[in-house]
């Protein structure tokens, strides 16, 4: 069973026969009104792997609602990162609705996709394309 706000998912929770049996994610998200935040974050966690421990897998913890805000300005990389993710991304769509290309890339698409190293879906294989365009013309 998933539990959903809006367009973001928040937290999952599996149910079975005697009730919940564990909730994994965030079960409360602060609300921004007027230009601040009201609350509190809520997250539950949830550990899957075998351990000796015996204080149990669940836990539960409370962040502030400024927890997630940057304190440190963007660094030359990240603000490079975003650039080639912005632009590479701007690629893909573009390519994607050029029809003179549509043909070749779906047959290049094709021929690499059960490789060792192929991409396996067609956006994936457009990312590869499109990036390492960017990144010959910006080395």
């Amino acid at each position: 069973m998933h539990y959903e706000d809006s367009q973001q998912r928040m937290a999952k929770a599996k149910i079975g026969p005697a009730g919940i049996e564990y909730i994994q994610g965030a079960l409360l998200k602060p609300k921004k009104v007027d230009g601040h935040n009201h609350g509190n974050y809520l997250i539950a966690t949830h550990r899957s792997a075998p351990t000796q421990n015996t204080d149990g897998c669940q836990r539960l913890y409370t962040r502030n609602a400024d927890a997630y805000k940057r304190t440190t300005a963007l660094s030359a990389k990240e603000q490079a990162v975003r650039t080639r993710f912005t632009e590479v991304a701007a690629m893909v769509k573009a390519r994607q609705g050029d029809l003179s290309k549509i043909s070749a890339d779906q047959e290049a698409f094709e021929a690499q996709r059960y490789s060792s190293t192929g991409k396996r879906t067609m956006r994936a294989y457009l990312w590869a394309v499109c990036g390492a365009e960017y990144d010959a013309e910006h080395a």
